[in-house]
């Protein structure tokens, strides 16, 4: 095993001494869309041999939606490349160009960051996003898929490795590992410095957890999305009503779900228990705390303090009651975990004032907790979310992964 990962990590970094333009990127990942479309049909036989498999030992139901492949989700990898060929290079352009009253020219220029390792769960739809968003900007990536999505995650990359190969490009741009034991995450993380440049985790709290503590390797990533959604004492009722149904229902599997709506007190009886019975008839188990329980007369369980920070990533949600903006506020930022959290108001002072207390890494106003997706920022879609105080922040999609060097000139300056 060991040799083979060192292997692994050697050939990424000859794939990354080569340069490769615009053009030919572009044309390798126009190439892997169509591969994708004409080997659809292959591609969900091997989803259904992990789908019966997961099915077989039990795997969770929001595991299981995350790993079903079908044409509609096929579609939606094959215009998420779409995008990601339209987007501009983010590599080798002038960030900031400047001259000192010296004569010195200094030019702060975008460059790949290097090898990138990705180790992820369930979604096959993040070999081919992660492929296409890093081969683009110009890292080759390490692929460790959980081995839930096995048969999956193989078939995407492999089929990118053709498109590379077609093109008489280094095929280790992208890499799959196709071992399946639990000792390669932590070799990865641990004896793989000197091939993987960053670490990005993506799934569920314990990987991400593991990775941020055991990783010699920086890492970018999010431990949990416990998002926000509060509605305030000015709110639209209409307004927060719609929103507060998408970003709770519309998919509870993913990490920019709602999970804990906040009330103001003043609008509870007025339209908030309202609210909740309409949760409540599509189907969401309500929690709430004592005064919520008091005022809603539905089917709802007590809440405890650990359901102030749990990511439930199903059909339920913490509801609490606040009395003003600052508890809201405060509540976000002691429980939250600065992934998203909105505030629904008509009261444009209220909603600047909470989009710059709370510390979330994407803050929002009168919008679905929902739209915290890469490819709905315009990033053509994202390699994750983070949560990291040090960039990058938020979505991190093809802007987001790179580095940058600065080019100094002049015509013989000499510091005296």
């Amino acid at each position: 095993m060991k040799k083979i990962l060192i292997n692994i990590g050697t050939r990424s970094k000859e794939a990354f001494a080569q340069s490769i333009n615009t053009n030919k990127k572009d044309k390798i990942l126009g190439d892997y869309l169509k591969m994708i479309r004409k080997n659809k049909h292959l591609i969900l036989k091997e989803n259904k041999k992990d789908v019966d498999r997961a099915i077989r030992i039990k795997l969770r139901d929001n595991l299981i939606n995350r790993l079903i492949l079908n044409e509609k989700k096929i579609l939606g990898i094959i215009n998420s490349i779409k995008k990601i060929i339209k987007l501009k290079d983010p590599v080798h352009n002038v960030i900031e160009k400047w001259k000192r009253p010296n004569g010195l020219v200094f030019s702060k220029i975008s460059i790949p960051i290097g090898v990138i390792g990705v180790i992820y769960e369930s979604r096959p739809n993040v070999t081919s996003d992660v492929a296409s968003l890093c081969f683009k900007s110009g890292n080759p990536v390490i692929l460790k898929g959980g081995s839930e999505a096995f048969y999956s995650n193989k078939i995407l990359s492999n089929l990118f490795r053709k498109a590379l190969k077609i093109n008489k490009v280094n095929q280790n741009f992208v890499q799959f590992i196709d071992i399946k034991n639990r000792k390669v995450v932590d070799f990865l993380l641990t004896k793989m410095t000197n091939f993987i440049d960053v670490i990005i985790p993506r799934g569920g709290r314990n990987l991400v957890k593991k990775v941020q503590n055991i990783s010699k390797i920086p890492t970018i990533g999010h431990l949990e999305g416990v998002c926000h959604s509060y509605v305030d004492k000015d709110a639209d009722p209409k307004i927060a009503t719609k929103i507060l149904i998408n970003a709770k229902l519309r998919n509870t599997a993913i990490c920019g779900a709602t999970e804990t709506i906040l009330l103001n007190e003043r609008i509870i009886k007025k339209f908030g228990a309202h609210i909740l019975k309409i949760l409540e008839e599509k189907g969401c188990q309500i929690i709430g705390d004592n005064k919520i329980r008091k005022i809603y007369k539905g089917k709802i369980k007590k809440a405890s303090i650990k359901d102030w920070s749990k990511e439930y990533l199903s059909a339920t949600v913490s509801v609490k009651s606040v009395k003003n903006l600052q508890e809201a506020i405060s509540h976000i930022n002691k429980y939250g975990t600065m992934h998203t959290d909105c505030i629904i108001t008509k009261n444009k002072k209220t909603a600047k004032k909470f989009l710059m207390g709370v510390k979330s890494s994407i803050a929002m106003h009168n919008t679905s907790t929902q739209f915290a997706d890469g490819g709905e920022f315009g990033f053509g879609g994202e390699v994750g979310i983070s949560t990291n105080v040090l960039p990058p922040r938020g979505p991190v999609g093809l802007g987001q992964l790179i580095s940058y060097k600065y080019q100094v000139t002049s015509n013989g300056k000499i510091r005296k």
